[in-house]
């Protein structure tokens, strides 16, 4: 089996570990890193996340990586996998914080707020939930996953301008962005890493689909 050059950025805020277990599960080596050189060698990119909006736009900052994850990929087209925060951290702006995030899928991070509604549900929206896919031609999604349940733990939701960038949908209370795809950019707000047989299911997608190595 060919390999791809697999980076896991480390900014100090990411469940770095779990996702480098999932894709050795399924046969793939990965790098847990922040160092330029390997970041720029890859083939494929995920940034992780769990904490704070603003803590994780000044990781990035203070460790210079905004430049270098720019060049990778807006200009060279990388493509990049963003989940939980790391999602919510491709897009503009985000309610829990005044810092601007990367700004590569317009759009803004809003906090669930069930105070007014009749169903007054729990936040964070946690556990086992289901997602839908959108886009009507998503193989990441449809290929070889007979069912799309995956595990959730997030506070906040994707707001999208264009909701030609939504990649799949979730029910919690009203229906929200769970996934989110603009070219090469990939954002996933539940956890695959923790979904069992289902996320490695999608791990195998991504790599395959996105890398265009066959295994």
């Amino acid at each position: 089996m060919e390999s791809p050059n697999i980076c896991i950025i480390d900014y100090g805020l990411g469940n770095s570990g779990s996702i480098q277990n999932m894709l050795k599960r399924i046969g793939y080596k990965s790098t847990i890193t922040n160092n330029t050189a390997d970041l720029n060698a890859a083939d494929l990119l995920f940034l992780p996340g769990v904490g704070s909006f603003d803590d994780g736009m000044s990781n990035l900052e203070n460790l210079n990586l905004i430049p270098v994850l720019e060049r990778k990929v807006l200009v060279e087209k990388t493509p990049i996998v963003g989940i939980c925060l790391g999602m919510q951290l491709l897009l503009n702006s985000s309610e829990e914080g005044t810092k601007p995030g990367l700004g590569w899928i317009p759009g803004q991070c809003k906090k669930f707020d069930f105070k007014d509604k009749q169903e007054r549900l729990r936040v964070p929206h946690m556990g086992w939930n289901l997602i839908h896919a959108t886009q009507s031609d998503e193989s990441i999604l449809h290929l070889d996953i007979p069912e799309l349940r995956y595990y959730f733990v997030h506070s906040y939701y994707a707001e999208l301008q264009d909701q030609s960038h939504e990649l799949c949908s979730t029910s919690y209370g009203f229906d929200f962005s769970s996934g989110i795809r603009k070219e090469n950019i990939l954002g996933l707000q539940f956890h695959p890493e923790k979904s069992h047989k289902f996320g490695m299911l999608l791990f195998k997608n991504i790599v395959n689909q996105l890398t265009c190595v066959k295994s």
